[in-house]
């Protein structure tokens, strides 16, 4: 029988690309784990017969690649609000219902896809292919464009070795990525050519950005947003553009007295993120909302808060604010 020592040893430091992989392909952080879990499983249990015609890595590649295909058949794409309809008119209106029929796109930590690789180049271009808004716009693709468009373009896979996964030729690969490309340039715009500030004067943007939030000062808050910034809410399909937009609906409808909320800093798709705990009725602070931003030179151009409690355990982030846990 096959070594499992032997087994783990060579996949494991396979584990986070492979994440990463489905993750671009699903849209979920939840399913892209389970999904390699299950990869893993039927790869344990054919390794006696792997014969190692093709690398190990194409191979648990081609595994993965089948069971997000196969994910894919009965499943809809996952939506930011963004692209499902245009932003609200008004602040002052209350809030669309959630849609529980759309799974939304979620965010995924930066903690499940640090790359082995230790070349500042390769951990930039990694953190750049997993932004939401390019994750959002691989959404609109049929499931085997996307796999075509993410081995090719994002992982640069020969077009050769993307045929032999699929079964299927050079010419149909290359076909493939050209009707990938000219849907994606169609989708919703993708912030490719986002220019961050450096380093420490990003931590002082975020840090100024918590700090405002925390206080609950609007005009503060707004002076960091761009004045086409976005502001997106998933599940709730509602959605703001515009600073003086959003600043009327966080005066109206998010903030109330100072220090009803706590924020902690994480990081989500290679961007920054914080997480947001509400004060509770009894004084504790509970767990409300991953928001991940999009931080530009000029100010954040975008902060998208998943209204979703269940994401603190994917990012390892208790479920009440406790300074001594975090």
């Amino acid at each position: 029988m096959a070594d499992r020592e032997e087994f783990a040893r060579l996949t494991e430091p396979l584990r986070r690309e492979l994440v990463a992989y489905c993750y671009r392909m699903l849209g979920s952080v939840h399913d892209a784990e389970d999904l390699v879990q299950e990869t893993y499983l039927r790869a344990w249990r054919s390794y006696e017969g792997f014969e190692g015609r093709s690398s190990l890595r194409a191979w648990l590649y081609r595994i993965a690649t089948n069971r997000c295909l196969t994910a894919l058949e009965h499943r809809s794409r996952r939506p930011l609000p963004s692209g499902l309809g245009g932003p609200s008119d008004d602040p002052n209106l209350p809030l669309a219902a959630e849609q529980p029929e759309v799974a939304w796109l979620q965010p995924i930590p930066d903690a499940l896809l640090t790359p082995a690789a230790t070349d500042p180049a390769a951990i930039v271009a990694a953190r750049g292919s997993l932004r939401l808004a390019l994750v959002a716009a691989l959404q609109h693709l049929p499931a085997r464009q996307r796999v075509v468009l993410i081995l090719r373009d994002v992982l640069a896979w020969p077009a050769a070795e993307v045929a032999e996964l699929l079964g299927t030729t050079t010419a149909a690969v290359k076909s493939a990525l050209q009707r990938a490309r000219t849907r994606l340039e169609q989708a919703p715009p993708v912030e490719d050519q986002v220019v961050e500030p450096a380093g420490r004067a990003q931590r002082g943007l975020v840090d100024r950005y918590m700090a405002a939030f925390e206080a609950a000062d609007v005009a503060a808050l707004v002076r960091l947003l761009r004045e086409d910034a976005e502001w997106e809410m998933p599940p709730l399909p509602t959605w703001f553009a515009g600073r003086e937009a959003i600043g009327r609906f966080l005066a109206r409808q998010v903030f109330g007295a100072p220090r009803a909320w706590r924020l902690v800093a994480t990081r989500a798709n290679g961007q920054p993120a914080v997480a947001a705990y509400l004060r509770g009725d009894e004084g504790g602070y509970d767990a409300h909302a991953i928001q991940v931003l999009t931080v530009t030179a000029t100010g954040i151009a975008r902060v998208v808060a998943f209204l979703d409690p269940s994401l603190f355990d994917t990012f390892d982030l208790p479920a009440t604010y406790d300074p001594a846990a975090i």
